[in-house]
Formats: C-alpha cells, structure tokens, sequence
C-alpha cells in the first residue's frame, strides 16, 4: 500500500473520528437540555418519553417545551456555523462570518420590519432571506474589485450591520409596545419565541444547503490556494463563490428568522471544527456538528444560570465568543484559514 493511500486512509479516519466526536457532544448537550431545568426530567424518564411512555407531566415538558426547543437549537446552530465555515473559505479570513460582516443585523432588521407591520406582509422567514440577501450584495458592491477578498469587505459589513442595528431599534421605538415585544427575540437571539414555520423552512433549507456545501466541497478546499493554484486545479472561482455565497445568505436568513441574531456561533463552531479536522480540507459536516452542539449548550446555560430567569441565548454565546474574538485579533492561529 502506497504512502498517499495511507495518508489518504489515516485523513478519513481522523475525519469520521472528528464527527463522531462532534455528534456525542451534540447528544450529550441535547440529552441535559431534555433533562435539566425548573422541572428535572431523570434522563430514564427522558428515554421513557422519547419512546412514546412516560408520566404525563415529563411527556409535557418533553415533547411541548424542551424538545422543540432543542431541535430549533441544533438547526440554529449548524446553519449559522455552515454559513460562517463557507464565508470564511470563501474570503480567506476569519472574520469573515455573517455576524461580523453585518449579514445578522440586516437579516434581522428586514425580518423585524414584518413582526412590527410596517405595512409589510411577508413572513419573517422570506424578509431575513431578503435581508441578508441585500447586506451581501452592498458589501460585495462596496467592496469593489477584491469581491470578498480582504479587509474591504469586511469594513463594509460592519458598516452596514452597524446601520441595519440602529434601523431596527429605530423600528422598535416607533411602534406600539406590544408590536416591540414581539419582535424583541430577534434582537437578541433567543430561542423562547422560535416560530414552527420559520424552523421548518430552516430545516428544509439547511438540508438543501447542506447538500450544496457538500457538492462544492473539493472546491471550496481548493480555495485555501491562491486563485492561480486553484484555477489549475480546475476550480471555477467565480462559479463556486457566487453559490458559496448564496448557500451562506440562505442559511444565515432562515436562521435568523428562528432564532435572531445570534453572534460568535458561525467564527467559534469553524474554529474547533477546523481545530479537530485534518488540514487541507474544509470541515464542513464538522462545523455544522459544532455549531449545534454550541448552540445546545448555550440555550441550555442561558435556561440554568439564573433560573428560574433566562438569558437568552444570544447574550451566552457573545459572554463566551467574545474572548475569543479578541485572541483571534491578537495571536492568529497559523492554521487558520489564509
């Protein structure tokens, strides 16, 4: 057996080891969502509900409170960690994640623009998707002839998710306050007002999504390259990051109209996918595990720490990402992506 074959074989086994990993954390954090809080559930009785027995108190708690909630979670959590692992390949950099680059915010303010009927009538869903679709396309634009590529792009979305944050508070100040109430989760993040049909167009469209990033796969590894190195490889660069691009607008959008704005998910879930993944291949099945699991967890400490008072999810995810936002800043990991 050649070298290139065992190194070949030692790749997919670290890979398959890296996502069985990622998804024993993610049932772990799934599993203490289930059981923990005001009412603890025995995690017996947990597999009791799940299974179709169960008193009717847990059954309650299970199938009406926690479990939609954790299923909202992990769709949150992979789209927004899919989304960043793809802008950050897409830009080579880092940062380059739709919290940063302004994508959440806009998402967020076209989606409250609905909520607070500012005489429009499209779904929350459709109007984050449009949302995020304009802030991607004004970032582009101003970011002239480097496309996604530097720091440009990246001064132009904080410029534009800076405007889009004022634009919605400004909303929030106009309308009535019942009106501003109900679209207050999507300027948080929080998953205690997600919508049934905003998490099913999620979980359709991360599917769709999902199948996309796989399909640009060997593509989007090519990208870590220079555009000349990827060309030769037979890359169509302007092919593979416009869809790249659409497949990480899709996400984001549907994302934020779940769960709002939820910053640090889609730069940390990348981050420790990446950590965990051979080099050389861009872990897109592990972000999106990383991403779920992170967001699991963090609804479940945001239900914990001050129960029987919640944080939201989104300020859980900021108290711990945000540190590392700052190491990034200062000591830039050699394995990041270029």
């Amino acid at each position: 057996m050649s070298a290139m074959t065992l190194s070949r074989l030692s790749e997919r086994q670290r890979i398959l080891s890296t996502n069985l990993v990622l998804v024993l954390a993610l049932l772990a954090a799934a599993a203490a969502s289930l059981s923990l809080g005001t009412v603890a559930v025995p995690l017996g009785a947990v597999l009791e509900v799940l299974t179709g027995g169960g008193e009717t108190i847990h059954r309650f708690v299970i199938h009406e409170l926690r479990l939609p909630r954790v299923l909202s979670g992990a769709l949150t959590g992979a789209a927004f960690a899919l989304a960043g692992c793809m802008m950050q390949t897409v830009a080579r950099n880092r940062l380059a994640t739709p919290g940063i680059i302004g994508i959440d915010n806009a998402a967020t303010a076209f989606a409250v623009s609905s909520v607070v009927g500012l005489s429009v009538s499209i779904a929350p869903p459709a109007m984050a998707v449009t949302g995020a679709a304009f802030a991607t396309a004004v970032a582009f634009g101003l970011a002239g002839a480097n496309g996604t590529r530097g720091y440009r792009f990246i001064i132009a979305g904080l410029g534009i998710g800076a405007i889009a944050g004022a634009i919605t508070q400004v909303m929030l100040t106009h309308v009535a306050i019942d009106a501003a109430n109900a679209a207050f989760p999507w300027t948080v993040g929080s998953l205690n007002a997600r919508s049934q049909a905003a998490t099913l167009a999620l979980a359709i469209g991360l599917a769709a999504g999902y199948g996309l990033a796989i399909a640009l796969g060997p593509s989007l590894d090519t990208l870590q390259f220079s555009d000349s190195v990827a060309i030769n490889l037979g890359t169509r660069l302007k092919r593979v990051r416009g869809l790249s691009l659409c497949c990480a607008v899709l996400l984001t959008g549907l994302a934020v109209a779940v769960a709002g704005p939820v910053g640090m998910v889609a730069l940390l879930a990348p981050e420790v996918a990446r950590s965990l993944s051979p080099p050389g291949k861009v872990p897109l099945t592990a972000s999106a595990l990383a991403g779920a699991a992170f967001m699991v967890a963090a609804d479940l400490a945001g239900r914990l720490v001050l129960s029987p008072l919640e944080v939201p999810v989104g300020l859980i995810t900021a108290i711990v990402g945000s540190p590392y936002l700052i190491w990034i800043l200062v000591k830039p990991s050699p394995r990041s992506t270029p």
